[in-house]
């Protein structure tokens, strides 16, 4: 009997990507993550699982469609108000999504698709002459690229055959035996350091930061480029004595220094994604812009000041990056 094919949940293929990694990048979006950042904006990302997702503005209603009723196979999943679909009984669902293969007006989406190892690879392959005039490559994500980990090998080791530029981006709460799978296959990291109190990340990720804080001393030793990322979000992260430890932690803990310490800048996203889904949006405190843009200027002055190459966003070069054949 033949080996079945390696197949993952792929939540988005984005092309011609500019700010992951050197190049133009072909980027694939794995879903599944362990965290639950209180302010993500793809939440769609999170479950490993195909999700289905309501549009309510987009629904025909029952009584001039009902497609989406009749084939759900649980019985009574849609929730209806005056003939129109709003919502999903998520404890029942199936996530079969037979619902959103039927719906004609696409009110109902499916968040999520299987795809094979062969189906990755020829999404990727298709963009390769612009990768390689432009020195780019493939980056992986997520949610957290490494939660399908046995589908985020296979696509690397099918990468590196074909002598692409890959770069895998990790929130780095994954196993440090996974992650080192990874490391001979992988020509750039990307990860965040989000705070450097374990308190505080629980309190708005879910989780401590003593794995991810470990494993990014444990890449640092490999010796692979790497960018480190700060999100910046008001009330949460956002204080001087946060970005100071962060700071520390790479000028003691870091053998080799990142290439580049981004700060990205909090912006209210994916609403509307969220309330598809059923779930609360619980980032709804209104910023200041201008002051908000003055402090995040004043942080990376903090990371500077100690000769470390920090930017505000993801739209300046990076020193010592290049992609290209590895």
């Amino acid at each position: 009997m033949s080996q079945r094919e390696p197949t993952g949940i792929v939540f988005n293929i984005q092309r011609f990507t500019v700010h992951d990694g050197p190049g133009i990048r072909t980027e694939i979006f794995l879903k599944g993550c362990t965290l639950r950042c209180k302010w993500c904006s793809n939440p769609e990302s999170q479950s490993p699982r195909r999700e289905p997702g309501v549009y309510i503005t987009k629904c025909i209603g029952l009584d001039h469609c009902g497609l989406c009723s009749q084939a759900c196979p649980t019985g009574s999943i849609l929730r209806e108000e005056h003939g129109f679909v709003t919502a999903i009984a998520r404890d029942t669902c199936a996530h079969c999504m037979r619902c959103t293969d039927v719906c004609p007006a696409n009110a109902l989406k499916s968040w999520g698709v299987e795809m094979t190892a062969d189906q990755v690879m020829e999404e990727i392959l298709a963009d390769r002459p612009l990768m390689e005039r432009s020195g780019g490559g493939v980056t992986f994500s997520g949610g957290e690229a490494l939660f399908q980990f046995d589908f985020l090998m296979e696509l690397l080791r099918r990468c590196r055959a074909k002598e692409l530029h890959t770069c895998v981006e990790t929130a780095l709460h994954v196993p440090q035996d996974h992650l080192a799978q990874t490391v001979p296959l992988t020509d750039l990291y990307i990860f965040d350091i989000k705070d450097i109190s374990s308190q505080r990340h629980r309190a708005f990720t879910g989780a401590g930061n003593e794995l991810i804080l470990d494993n990014a001393r444990f890449l640092s030793r490999t010796g692979k480029p790497m960018v480190v990322r700060i999100p910046i979000i008001p009330g949460h992260n956002d204080m001087e004595e946060n970005i100071l430890g962060i700071r520390d932690f790479i000028l003691q803990e870091m053998e080799h220094k990142p290439l580049q310490i981004q700060f990205l800048r909090f912006r209210r996203l994916g609403e509307e994604k969220y309330a598809s889904l059923g779930m609360p949006y619980v980032m709804t405190e209104e910023v200041e812009r201008a002051e908000f843009e003055q402090h995040v200027h004043h942080l990376v002055s903090l990371m500077t000041q100690a000769g470390l190459p920090a930017v505000a966003g993801t739209t300046k070069p990076i020193a010592g990056l290049s992609g290209g054949t590895p």
